[in-house]
Order: C-alpha cells, then sequence, then structure tokens
C-alpha cells in the first residue's frame, strides 16, 4: 500500500512541475503594460478619433472606473475623486518602484519614480509642475510625490529625520496659507515652489521653499460661504485654556470680526485636532518655544486688531479726524506686542508725509483710519507668513557643501476665470501664462531633442505661441503691468479709471485685449463689457478683469507711522518685520508694488524651472460639489480648455503617437509572426523589422530609430493590439488542447499502475486474512482444553487444602479453651484496676489531640481557650493555658528589633508612672515617643545651636516657660541629653540655661488632663539661682517619662515624681504655690495660668 501512495505522489508532483511551467512560460510571453485591461485610452495621444467630445467622454469612462489617471505622453491628468481610493498603499509604492514609465496603467507614482530616477542615475535636476483650479487635488498630489519620493529613497536615522522634516513642513504651511473656499475645503490661497536637494546617492539632504503671492486681502474679508485662514480657527478651537488667557483671547468666533461666522466649522474638519499636529510639526521642524509662542502672539494681534472701531470727532480747524471708540482692544494689542500704546493709538490717527527734509503731519478721517488697520493687518499677517516659509527653510536647508541633485515641486494656483475677476486673478493668470509658455517651449524642445537622438526627420509642428499675451502684461514699456506702475506712482489724482483710460489709449490695436471704449470698432457696441472693466483673450479662454481695485491693490501701501510704530515694539518677532520703520534707516522711495515684485518672482521662477528637466501633472475638479462619482462634463471641459490639454495632445501627435523600445515591442508582439515566435535569435531591431514586414504594415506609418521603433497613427497601434489579441487567444487555445492531452494520458497511465498495485495488495490481503482465521480457531481450541485441564487440578488442590485448615482450626480453639481454664482466677483479681488505668490513659490521649486542633491563635492579646472537658483535669487546663500564654508572648518578643524593644519599655515605664494617675495619659498611649520633634541636625535655622551641643539629643521640643512673675508664657526650646537639661530661645537658638540631670530633684505636676509640669532643682546649685522651672508642653507624658529614664541611667537614682493638683515650687527665695483649679477658658480648650499673690499661683483648666 505504501508503494501505491509513493507512486501517486510522483504522479502529482509531475503534474504540479508542468504546470509551474506553463504558468512560467506565459507570464514570461505576456508581460504587463499600459495597454493591458485598459478601460478607455490610458494615453491620450493615441485616443482616435482625437475632439474635445472624445476626449471627455474618455476621462469619465476611467472617472467611472475609479481610473483617475490618464497621461498625455510623459504629462499626468489627475481627476480629484473626492473619495479615498486603496492605490497609494506600499505595496502599490513597490509595484511603481523601478518599472518603466509605460509599463504599468498611469500613476502620479509612475511619474514620480521617472523623475527621482532621472535624478539619482542620470543627474538630470528635475521639476513637478502641478497646476490646476482651486479643489483639482494640487496639495494631495505634491504630498503624494513627495511621500513617494520619501518612501524609496535611502534610510537611516538623519535621512529619515530630513525627510520627516521636509513632510511636516506641509502642514505648518497649510495652517498659515490654506482656507475653506467654496471650491475647496482645504484651499492653498498662495502659489509654494520646494526645491528638495538630493545627494550623489538620491539620499535628501534639505531642501528650500519659496512662496508667490499669499492672498492677504483674505485676512480682512472673505467671501461669502468661505473662511479666513485655518490657523484663526485651530488657535481658538485647540488651544488650552490657559494659552488663550495668555493671548487675550476667547473661544467664541463671534467676538472676532476678521472671523466669518457663516462657515466657521466645515464638515469633517476637527480644528483642535489639526491645530496640536501643526504644534508638533513646527516642533519637528525645529521651531523653538518661544518662536512658536511668538508666531501664535502674532496671529492673536491680527485678530484683535479686527475689533478695532473708529469714531468721527471734529478738530477745531475743521477736519475730520478719527478716534477709537473702545481702546480696551488697543490696550490688549499693546501688551501682546510691546508697543505704546499712545504710539500706535497716534499712528492710526495721523499719517506723516516726508519729503527732503520737510515732513508733513495729516490726520485721518474714519475711512482712512480703517484702511490703515486692515492694511496694518495684511502686511503683519504677510510678513508673518514669508517669515514662516524663512525659518522653514534655515531648518531644512542642506547642511553639507557638496555637490547637490534638485527635484523642484510647484504647487500652485491654476487658471482662474470667476464672475468677478480682479487684481488677484490677473496676476494668477499672467502667471499660468509664463507656465504654458514654458510648458510648450519644453515639450517641443524634449520632442525635438528624442527625433534627433533617435535619427528620425524633424518636422516643424504648428501651435498657437502665446508670448505674444505675455508680452501684452509684461512689456517693460506698454505693459499692462509697467502702466499700472506707472499709474500707481504718478503725481496727482490716480484711480482705478484714469488706469483703465490709459489701457485704452495704449492696448487698444492689440488682437488679446478688449474693452467698452476701446478703438476698435468690432467691440463698440459689446453690451457684455461695462465700462469698468476690460477682457484678455488668454490662451484658455477670454477672462473680464473688474477694474475696481488695482490701484489700491497693486500700491500695497502701509503708512510709515504704522511701520515705525511696529518697529517700536518690544516683541522681538514684530520688530523684525519691519525693517522699514527704523529711524536710522529711513528711505524715502516708494517701495516696490505687487505687481512689479510677483512679475520679478515669475522671472525667477521661469529661469529657475528652464535649468530643469520638467514633469508635469494637470489636476481636474470633476464637479462643484466636492462629491464623490459626479462628473460634471461642462465643469471639466472649460477646464480641459484652459488647462490647454488639447492643445497638448495635437503638439505630441504631430509627429509620431506612439514610441517604444525596440526589446519590450518584439517581446510584445512576437507571436504575431512564426520567425519571431517564441525566440528570436538575432537583434530585437532585426526582428522587429522582420515583424513588420511580416504583417504588411505600410511603410508610412512606421519609422525605425536608433533604439525605438516610432508608429504614426495611433490605429495602427490598435490593430496591433488587435492581431495580437487574437494570437493569444488562438495560442491560449492550443496551450489549452495540449495540456488536457497531456492531463487525461498521465491521468490513463496513473490508473493502470495503480490498478495493478492495488491488485497485488488485495491477493496479499486476502492470503493474510485466511491465515489468520486458521490461527485463531487453532487458539481457540487450544485455550479450552488447557482450561479444563487447569480447573479439575484447581478441585484437587481446594480439597486438600480444606482438609489441612479444618485440623489447624479444632487445634486452636482447644489450645485457647486450656489457657482460659489455667489463668481465669488471675484475670479476675486485677481487671478493675487494669481497666481504669487504661480508660484513664485514652482519656488523657483524647483531650491532648483535642487541644491540638483547637489552639488559639498566636496573639498575646487573645484571650480564647479551648473548654475544660472533664472536672479533673482542671488543674492541668489552666497549667497548660499559663505555659502557652507565655510561649506566644516569648514568640512575640522575639520579633521586636532593639528600636522596638526601647519604645515598648518607654511605654511601659510612663504605664508605671502616670496610669490610672495622670487624666492626660490614655491620649498619650497610642501616639508613638519621636523625641527628635525639631530636626535640629536638617534645619539649618539651628545650625548654631547643633554646634554649641555635643551630645546626643534626646527630646527637641517647642515649650511653653511660664514666667515665674506674672504667669505668661515664653516659648523655648526644650532640649534634654545624656547629662544635661538645656533651654534655648526659639527663633535665634541661643541657649538661655543649661541644667546638669544631677540638679535635677523632683518633677510635680497635676492630675488633670493638662501639659502643665514642674522641674525642682537641688537647692544651692548654680542653676537654682532663680528657682524652678514651670512648663506646658503637648508631650508632657513623653518628656517626663524620658527626663525620668535618662536621669536614672545617668544617676542610678530614681527621680520623684509628684502628681498632686497642688504643690510648691521655688521661685528665687519665695515658695510659691501651684494650684490648679476648674474653669471656663476664654480660649477654648486651652488651661491659663496666673499669678495671684506672691504665694499663690492658679492654673485654670478646662
Amino acid at each position: 500500500m505504501g508503494l501505491l501512495w509513493q507512486q501517486v505522489g510522483i504522479m502529482v508532483t509531475s503534474a504540479i512541475w508542468i504546470a509551474g511551467q506553463l504558468e512560467t512560460m506565459a507570464k514570461m510571453e505576456v508581460k504587463s503594460s499600459l495597454l493591458d485591461n485598459m478601460i478607455g485610452v490610458g494615453d491620450m495621444v493615441l485616443l482616435e478619433p482625437l475632439s474635445e467630445e472624445t476626449f471627455i467622454d474618455n476621462l469619465k469612462k476611467r472617472f467611472d472606473h475609479s481610473e483617475i489617471y490618464t497621461y498625455i505622453g510623459s504629462v499626468v491628468i489627475s481627476v480629484n475623486p473626492y473619495r479615498s481610493l486603496p492605490i497609494y498603499s506600499p505595496e502599490k509604492v513597490e509595484d511603481y518602484r523601478n518599472r518603466n514609465f509605460y509599463e504599468l496603467s498611469p500613476h502620479i507614482f509612475a511619474l514620480s519614480d521617472e523623475a527621482y530616477r532621472s535624478l539619482r542615475d542620470q543627474d538630470k535636476d528635475q521639476c513637478i509642475l502641478i497646476t490646476g483650479e482651486s479643489g483639482a487635488g494640487k496639495t494631495e498630489a505634491s504630498k503624494l510625490v513627495m511621500s513617494y519620493v520619501a518612501a524609496v529613497c535611502g534610510k537611516g536615522a538623519e535621512v529619515n529625520q530630513v525627510k520627516e522634516q521636509l513632510l511636516q513642513s506641509n502642514p505648518v504651511l497649510e495652517a498659515f496659507g490654506n482656507a475653506k473656499t467654496v471650491r475647496n475645503d482645504n484651499s492653498s490661497r498662495f502659489g509654494k515652489y520646494m526645491d528638495i536637494e538630493f545627494d550623489f546617492k538620491g539620499d535628501p539632504l534639505g531642501g528650500v521653499i519659496s512662496n508667490y503671492l499669499l492672498e492677504k486681502s483674505r485676512v480682512v474679508k472673505q467671501p461669502r460661504g468661505e473662511r479666513n485662514f485655518h490657523v484663526f480657527y485651530q488657535l481658538l478651537s485647540g488651544a488650552s485654556e490657559e494659552l488663550l488667557h495668555k493671548l487675550k483671547l476667547e473661544r467664541d468666533f463671534s467676538r472676532y470680526n476678521y472671523l466669518s461666522l457663516d462657515s466657521a466649522k466645515v464638515n469633517g474638519v476637527d480644528d483642535a485636532a489639526n491645530f496640536r499636529t501643526v504644534r508638533n510639526a513646527m516642533q519637528i521642524v525645529g521651531f523653538l518655544d518661544h518662536e512658536a509662542e511668538s508666531v501664535l502672539e502674532v496671529v492673536a494681534a491680527v485678530l484683535k486688531l479686527g475689533n478695532i472701531e473708529f469714531k468721527p470727532e471734529s478738530r477745531v480747524n475743521g477736519l475730520d479726524e478719527s478716534k477709537i471708540k473702545d481702546k480696551n482692544e488697543l490696550k490688549e494689542i499693546c501688551e501682546l506686542t510691546s508697543i505704546d500704546q499712545v504710539v500706535l493709538e497716534r499712528a492710526f490717527s495721523f499719517r506723516t508725509v516726508e519729503a527732503k527734509q520737510e515732513k508733513v503731519s495729516t490726520t485721518l478721517n474714519v475711512a482712512q483710519a480703517y484702511y490703515a488697520r486692515d492694511a496694518l493687518a495684511k502686511n503683519l499677517y504677510s510678513r508673518l507668513f514669508s517669515w514662516l516659509v524663512n525659518r522653514i527653510n534655515e531648518s531644512i536647508k542642506a547642511q553639507t557643501k557638496v555637490r547637490k541633485k534638485v527635484m523642484g515641486v510647484l504647487d500652485i494656483y491654476g487658471f482662474e476665470i470667476f464672475e468677478d475677476n480682479s487684481f488677484e486673478q490677473f496676476i494668477i493668470n499672467y502667471c499660468n501664462e509664463k507656465l504654458q509658455q514654458i510648458f510648450i517651449e519644453l515639450t517641443l524642445k524634449e520632442e525635438q531633442e528624442e527625433y534627433i537622438r533617435e535619427d528620425i526627420e524633424w518636422t516643424h509642428i504648428d501651435y498657437f505661441n502665446n508670448a505674444i499675451i505675455c508680452d501684452l502684461i509684461e512689456n517693460n514699456t506698454n505693459g499692462i503691468l509697467a502702466m499700472l506702475d506707472e499709474e500707481c506712482l504718478r503725481p496727482g489724482t490716480v484711480t482705478d479709471e484714469t488706469f483703465l483710460e490709459k489701457l485704452n489709449q495704449v492696448c487698444a490695436t492689440h488682437q488679446h485685449f478688449e474693452s467698452r471704449m476701446s478703438k476698435c470698432s468690432r467691440f463698440l457696441n459689446d453690451t457684455t463689457l461695462p465700462h469698468s472693466c476690460f477682457r484678455i483673450q488668454h490662451y484658455a479662454g477670454k477672462v473680464l478683469y473688474q477694474v475696481e481695485g488695482f490701484v489700491d491693490k497693486n500700491n500695497d501701501l502701509l503708512y510709515r507711522d504704522l511701520s515705525q510704530a511696529m518697529w517700536k515694539a518690544g516683541h522681538t518677532l514684530i520688530k523684525s518685520l519691519f525693517p522699514e520703520g527704523n529711524p536710522a534707516k529711513v528711505n524715502l522711495k516708494r517701495p516696490p508694488t505687487a505687481g512689479s515684485q510677483f512679475k520679478a518672482s515669475v522671472a525667477t521662477l521661469m529661469k529657475n524651472l528652464q535649468t530643469k528637466n520638467p514633469n508635469y501633472i494637470r489636476c481636474i475638479k470633476p464637479n462643484d460639489k466636492k462629491a464623490a462619482h459626479i462628473f460634471n462634463e461642462s465643469l471639466v471641459c472649460h477646464q480641459i480648455r484652459y488647462l490647454g490639454l488639447l492643445e497638448n495632445v495635437r503638439v505630441r501627435r504631430a509627429g509620431y503617437a506612439f514610441r517604444q523600445a525596440y526589446e519590450p515591442c518584439l517581446e510584445r508582439y512576437k507571436m504575431l509572426c512564426k520567425q519571431t515566435w517564441p525566440h528570436w535569435k538575432g537583434p530585437a531591431r532585426s526582428g522587429v523589422e522582420v515583424l513588420f514586414n511580416e504583417l504588411e504594415i505600410p511603410v508610412e506609418e512606421y519609422s525605425f530609430g536608433r533604439s525605438k521603433i516610432f508608429i504614426r497613427n495611433p490605429r495602427t497601434l490598435f490593430q496591433l493590439e488587435d492581431l495580437r489579441k487574437q494570437r493569444l487567444e488562438d495560442l491560449a487555445t492550443l496551450i489549452q488542447k495540449i495540456y488536457r492531452g497531456w492531463k487525461c494520458r498521465t491521468r490513463f497511465l496513473l490508473m493502470k499502475r495503480s490498478q495493478v498495485v492495488i491488485a497485488a495488495w488485495y491477493r496479499r490481503y486476502a492470503q493474510q486474512k485466511r491465515y489468520q482465521q486458521i490461527k485463531s480457531s487453532a487458539l481457540v481450541i487450544q485455550s479450552y482444553i488447557r482450561g479444563w485441564k487447569a480447573r479439575k487440578i484447581l478441585r484437587e488442590l481446594k480439597h486438600q487444602k480444606r482438609c489441612k485448615e479444618a485440623a489447624t482450626t479444632i487445634a486452636a480453639y482447644w489450645h485457647g479453651t486450656q489457657v482460659r481454664r489455667e489463668y481465669r482466677k488471675f484475670f479476675r483479681a486485677n481487671a478493675g484496676k487494669k481497666i481504669y488505668e487504661f480508660t484513664l490513659q485514652r482519656i488523657v490521649q483524647k483531650y491532648l489531640l483535642e487541644m491540638k486542633n483547637k489552639m488559639p491563635s498566636l496573639s498575646p492579646i487573645d484571650k480564647n481557650w479551648p473548654s475544660r472537658p472533664y472536672l479533673f483535669l482542671d488543674s492541668t487546663h489552666k497549667e497548660l493555658k499559663r505555659i502557652f500564654h507565655l510561649w506566644r508572648c516569648k514568640k512575640y518578643r522575639d520579633q521586636f528589633t532593639d528600636q522596638q524593644k526601647l519604645i515598648y519599655e518607654e511605654k511601659l515605664e510612663a504605664s508605671e508612672l502616670f496610669k490610672d494617675k495622670k487624666a492626660l495619659y490614655p491620649s498619650s498611649v497610642g501616639q508613638p515617643f519621636q523625641g527628635a520633634y525639631l530636626e535640629i541636625n536638617k534645619n539649618p535655622k539651628y545650625k548654631k545651636l547643633k554646634d554649641a551641643i555635643e551630645e546626643k539629643i534626646i527630646i527637641a521640643e517647642v515649650v511653653n516657660k511660664i514666667n515665674r512673675a506674672n504667669g505668661k508664657s515664653t516659648s523655648r526650646i526644650f532640649l534634654l541629653t545624656n547629662n544635661n537639661l538645656l533651654l534655648a530661645d526659639q527663633k535665634s537658638g541661643q541657649i538661655k540655661s543649661e541644667v546638669p540631670l544631677v540638679d535635677v530633684t523632683k518633677v510635680s505636676m497635676s492630675s488633670q488632663n493638662d501639659g502643665f509640669f514642674a522641674v525642682h532643682l537641688k537647692e544651692g546649685s548654680e542653676a537654682a539661682s532663680k528657682g524652678d522651672f514651670l512648663f506646658s508642653s503637648d508631650h508632657l507624658i513623653e518628656m517626663a517619662t524620658k527626663l525620668y529614664r535618662t536621669t536614672l541611667s545617668q544617676t542610678k537614682q530614681k527621680l520623684n515624681i509628684e502628681i498632686s493638683d497642688e504643690f510648691l515650687v521655688q521661685f528665687r527665695q519665695d515658695k510659691v504655690c501651684v494650684k490648679f483649679i476648674q474653669g471656663n477658658q476664654k480660649n477654648g480648650s486651652v488651661p491659663t495660668c496666673k499669678r495671684k499673690n506672691n504665694r499663690l499661683l492658679e492654673v485654670a483648666v478646662p
């Protein structure tokens, strides 16, 4: 049977091995690719036909199947799913790690891995540009890029610290730079560019963050349905009561004018938890405690600025002047920022204008005062944000000076088209025009370089060049920004209307500029253009801008008086934010305008991006409801247009739509040709040439490069995919046929061999069974015969045994009868005495055994004892009780330490002296005798007293010494040593009296419940010159007992203890009677002492 199962195991193992070989062959032949199991089209370059409708349909089809990423060549389109998807796990990171860009389905990890490997392996600096409108997921995309790079780069304590600091900088910047808008609950209200620096191994060394155009107007005013920056709500919700009190804030949002109330709470957002996250992130990034505290103080000051309100007040000269209504808010702001209240109040009411050597001070009306207040709040918050960015840069910057590789991540506003577009949208759209320009240039440059590298002929590609729009905005002579700066700087009355008039004069003939007053006749009757607006034809479409506020927002003016007031602050951080307020560095030049500053920042950014290899992520918002599974085609179409995605596809498809290296191309399609299947022995390019010639693909549809095959039309690629799919089905059928035949043959041969083995085993089993039956029958017969013989012998032996036992029994009975007859007289004479002794012995034995089990506990105070069972044992019972009590007392005493024995000896001595004599004694029994109550050795106050005493101190206690003249008491320190009794001053520690114990003759006290006692001294001794001592103490029993024992130990004589309600004491030359009486005390239960006359001193005891 074992041989059968061994053969079966060999067959099964062979079958498993063959199946594994087939599976391995299948995996080798069919590798994963972008084209496998494709939902819609994974790369828009392959979309056929290409139109806006097919583009949107393809995005929607993939979105409905939770495929949120789609390629346009190397560009990633990301559609915000508004829900969590299981596609960012550590397993997914490993799937995309070190994989070809097109090898797996589209994902942001693929682009991140491509950028990181290019930086690490090819020393190419990279930049990742993330664009899209608010709510499209730009911030989340930048986090995913950074988290992927952090996951795949090196490990180690220092590297992990750098990665943690880079990642934790995000919560800090989001708290101070993000806000809830109608489109996004966590909308970035600033542009961020981060350069992450790596060493030659690809490990992160540090980073540098640049911020662009913080929307500081949000600090003082928010659109309906939106919130101020997150940090204000997080501070009020998450700060402790102690911190809020320190910052002079209240938790109620409605107390602050700068916070909108209609959207103060956001569903799903825990501001308190986020505040704790921000504080922890600041600590990880490297903020010191006092720096974090200073930042929160500035935030609190900005909040409270909004509560300052003004009222008009007429002056003598007839001009209106503004005054602060309630100065309490101003006072609290000044306390927070350490600013002189008078200085700040004047800065809100007056404005000083300096021109050469002259200064002119003018009053501010209420409107101007409110403008100054809001301008200060906006500048204070904006400068704080810039300081935060610089402080984070100090912490995360690379500490080494070695050559670094750089990966930049740009998270910036997308193109914005609102119902009301103002200066902020104009600046944002200008930045997006520049990004679109560099995107087209770098994309075409990359295409051209690849064609030249692959030795493919380059053909010119027509595309829309938006340089003319950029020039309209940024031209230094007649650009819109230049004219806005010129209008802001010119003398005279400057308004938004004068700026629009200037635009109409200079830009009227520009083909991308439109306004109602334009000289171009085709717009004269355009009723869609209001008088105070102008329109620009951007690359993404036409945008109508409201000219109102352009001049003020570009000026970004902060009165010099406010700057100087801030510089005078005692708050170090606020003072550093306003360096222009230093009177020693007064600069009469106007500060640069917001537009010129942003233009310079964009120019620096463009220059930086042109030195790096670009990677693009285009983020799209599927709906305005921030809801999952909703795809608004009109909204997506609008974003596709202003992101220029169709233009991007056309640029990529202008030459060859698809290109692939020869090796993966041959590996994917080799089954379509008999010569290349299953293995091609020659070069991969030769194999691809043979393959395409065999398939008879037109020559104009493809071209051979140095390392890649270029396919012009997507239809050709899809034709190859269809042929491959059909061929794979044929191969699958062939494999199934071969496998089924092999499986049936294997099963038949296994059954045949199994049948032979089973037959042999069955014949063996049948013979063994027949043999066993014959053997068992013989054994049964044998057992019956042997049993019959054994029973016969047993019966004979039993008969013989009974005969012997009968004779022995008869003899025993006969001998017993003879012995009883012989000793009958002897037993009758002594039977009573023996029975008595035996009974008594048994009773005593029983008594002792019962006593053993009924013994009481070993506690000396346990008075239980078993009852006496018999009267004749009475004396024995009492003696045993006495012996047992003595024995357990000895056992109890043996447990005591020497110190405990001394304590009990003192207590015993006190009992002998005072029990039933002194009423105070019972209350002292439960109190331990401590002796040293003052701890002189430990208290530095008594160092002088300690140094003066060389002997061991037995008692150190504060007592009341009774004045001999008037009976009043004075506090003294009572000290008892081995040879002396000392009295010392309680305050100074100076020794007042010293009495040798040999001079103490007697101690007197009353029998009542008081602490008075007298110490009698030997007449004629030096210590007795003033007479005996009369004291009052809370520890009378202890002090008298220790004085008695010490005196006995030193003098070998017992000290006389007199207990009487009347006794005599010697005061100088007179003997005075101390009498104890019962009386009602004014001060409660405290005894009082009063001198009645020269011979009587009364002690009133309650």
